[in-house]
């Protein structure tokens, strides 16, 4: 019995190493290595979709890692060093935390393989460590969402119609201050708001919730806050604290900007019903957010919230190794190629272009 447990348990250990082998390859054909910032997540998932089709164009081995969330920095960092241990020819990492990956980083610059991010890719990362990035311009994205709020008749007339007297609320929320990505939406949301609010009402409008976004009124006085609020973490739990919060400040229009806020916030408004355009809580409430997802799209579909910006996650992974494939054959390559946005609503998101990018 004994010697069963031995071979059992040598077989289990045998079997969780594998996920971390690279494929077996013939000897000209390219194996590139891919790290993302999670896998559970159906974006990834799509992430990889595009990145296997890739693969398959330009005939090279590629294999997809992530954590279990976006949350497992060391998690990342163990399947980073798995990856480099199977000597791959080239390397794509969206990574969760630049400091801890650093070493790597140098140790493929030394060792000439060359690393592409993706998603929101290795922010300042050491110099000529990353050749290429397949991303998002986020803050392009968070404008798109900004423009899309302001463009809705009762937002701007409730825009031009504040005062100090009666001031109003337009918020965003975000999972963390930390992620590329999520910064760049939030950043992109809060510069292209105040450009808008300050236009119709100089001097008047204030970035309040953090401080990596805090500017104070031109006047002192105040009639459009635009609030940045902040999850203690990554959690559903605390992205529906954060929710609940902002809720409670009476605000016109929310943009939540990743699939972490947008959870954050249905479950904070019983699944979004309480968002009801006719009997919801909070019907007069503007939502919208980014990504996809089946939560979301029904949401969307259903009004609750008026539309969401969505990323072309088949083209992040696509480009990605389309940039390794480019770099291993010596072409020059950009260091950032923008894989692009759209926004969608109840009314366009079926349409063959849009639908193409949505994913449950």
């Amino acid at each position: 019995m004994k010697k069963l447990l031995v071979v059992v348990s040598v077989l289990l250990i045998l079997v969780s190493l594998s996920a971390f082998v690279a494929p077996a390859v013939a000897a000209d054909t390219p194996y590139i290595a891919m790290i993302s910032k999670g896998f559970q997540h159906k974006f990834w998932q799509t992430v990889q979709a595009g990145a296997q089709a890739a693969a398959e164009k330009y005939g090279v081995k590629i294999t997809f890692d992530g954590p279990p969330s976006e949350s497992d920095i060391s998690v990342q960092v163990d399947m980073l060093n798995a990856a480099m241990a199977n000597n791959p020819a080239a390397l794509c990492l969206a990574a969760l935390d630049t400091e801890s990956v650093t070493e790597q980083l140098n140790t493929c610059k030394e060792k000439g393989i060359p690393v592409i991010g993706f998603d929101s890719g290795v922010p300042n990362a050491p110099e000529g460590s990353i050749i290429s990035t397949a991303s998002t311009d986020n803050e392009a994205a968070g404008a798109l969402a900004a423009d899309q709020m302001a463009g809705i008749e009762k937002v701007m007339a409730a825009i031009t119609g504040a005062t100090k007297d009666a001031p109003i609320v337009l918020s965003v929320i975000s999972q963390d201050a930390t992620s590329a990505s999520i910064t760049g939406r939030t950043t992109g949301f809060v510069n292209r708001m105040y450009e808008i609010c300050n236009e119709k009402q100089p001097g008047l409008v204030a970035v309040t919730g953090h401080d990596k976004w805090k500017k104070a009124s031109e006047s002192g006085d105040v009639a459009i806050e635009i609030l940045v609020s902040i999850a203690a973490s990554t959690s559903v739990t605390d992205c529906q604290t954060a929710a609940q919060a902002v809720i409670q400040r009476g605000p016109v229009g929310i943009f939540c900007t990743n699939s972490g806020s947008v959870d954050g916030m249905l479950s904070a408004t019983a699944d979004g019903s309480d968002l009801d355009r006719e009997k919801g809580r909070y019907k007069d409430l503007v939502v919208i957010g980014f990504d996809s997802g089946a939560t979301l799209l029904n949401a969307v579909r259903n009004q609750w919230f008026h539309g969401a910006v969505t990323q072309d996650p088949y083209m992040i992974g696509f480009y990605a190794v389309e940039l390794a494939v480019k770099t291993l054959n010596g072409e020059k390559v950009d260091p950032i190629v923008d894989t692009g946005c759209q926004y969608y609503t109840y009314q366009n998101m079926d349409d063959p272009a849009i639908a193409a990018l949505l994913y449950e």
